[in-house]
């Protein structure tokens, strides 16, 4: 085995600790330093396009077209995102508190589901993030559709009316459309060109520490709101992990009831249980002052997500077979 490769597997091997220590360090410099912690919010899309770049790269442009025909895995996919998590969100309101900012921040985060760092999870834990990857448009789409729909039905159409689409535009292209056409440039140049198909074969090194920078800089600039509002969003946190907890099952046993292979399954799992959080957050800090604590709400998701998602990396491949 090369030097690459075993380098690769070792990292592989330790990424939950390696994880968890990048959080960690994340932790201490947003809470020591806030004005760092304020520079880093701005770089958490760029940090997330340079992580899915690398993840696109993996994944040949046959393959999205391949997986997109996979109609009864898309099927299984939307129903659980756009049918399963509502019910379930439905079930866990009445036990959020009673404001009403708290209320639709929790909403608007867990009614939208992730098209980003969710494919490179998902991949780590052995799903398809090709068939991710190809869901990706319609999944954006459909959330923004829906979200004030689900708004309305929960809150009332006075909050639906507050909802901008703009951040899940915005997001798209940067988080998905530049880095999916980078990778595919480099894909093709690496037909013609030896030194891009020696960059296109060892970059997938970089996946580990990438992934440990993007969440060290997520923890690093968000930690700091739990610190101005903890006492009221720390009631939120058992409800988050309830969520994704059960949505990590139910997209397991639904995938499973349907016939989805065992990557498919994964993928699902992974998908119904990571919320779009990072694309939210700036349609949360848009709303009036009179909702502020919505994004107090928001960020504690992100973190809670952050170290669920480091549990099912590990969980998910020892219990599925």
């Amino acid at each position: 085995m090369s030097d690459h490769g075993t380098v690769t597997q070792m990292l592989e091997r330790r990424q939950v600790p390696v994880y968890v220590g990048g959080m960690g360090v994340g932790a201490l410099v947003g809470l020591a330093t806030p004005t760092a912690a304020a520079v880093l919010e701005h770089t958490i899309n760029l940090t997330i396009a340079a992580l899915l770049y690398v993840t696109f790269l993996q994944v040949p442009v046959a393959n999205v077209g391949t997986a997109l025909r996979d109609t009864r895995f898309m099927a299984v996919l939307f129903g659980v995102n756009f049918l399963v998590v509502p019910a379930v969100v439905a079930v866990l309101y009445p036990l959020l508190p009673g404001d009403r900012a708290i209320r639709a921040g929790v909403l608007l985060v867990l009614l939208c589901p992730c098209v980003d760092y969710v494919i490179v999870f998902s991949g780590l834990a052995g799903g398809d993030n090709r068939r991710l990857l190809a869901a990706t448009p319609v999944l954006l789409i459909l959330q923004m559709a829906l979200l004030p729909v689900f708004l309305t039905a929960f809150m009332g159409a006075e909050v639906a009316d507050l909802v901008d689409i703009s951040p899940f535009v915005t997001s798209f292209v940067v988080l998905i459309v530049v880095p999916l056409a980078l990778a595919w440039g480099t894909q093709m140049l690496a037909v013609r060109s030896a030194p891009a198909q020696r960059f296109r074969g060892g970059i997938d090194v970089a996946m580990v520490p990438l992934m440990t920078v993007v969440l060290a800089v997520v923890v690093a600039s968000q930690i700091h709101t739990l610190d101005d509002h903890g006492r009221e969003v720390a009631r939120l946190i058992p409800v988050y992990a309830m969520f994704l907890a059960v949505m990590a099952i139910l997209g397991l046993l639904i995938a499973r009831l349907a016939r989805i292979d065992l990557a498919g399954r994964r993928a699902i799992a992974f998908s119904g249980a990571t919320r779009n959080s990072l694309v939210v957050l700036p349609l949360a800090l848009s709303l009036p002052p009179s909702l502020e604590l919505a994004a107090s709400a928001v960020v504690t998701q992100t973190l809670v997500e952050v170290l669920g998602m480091v549990a099912l990396v590990a969980i998910i491949p020892r219990t599925t077979r």
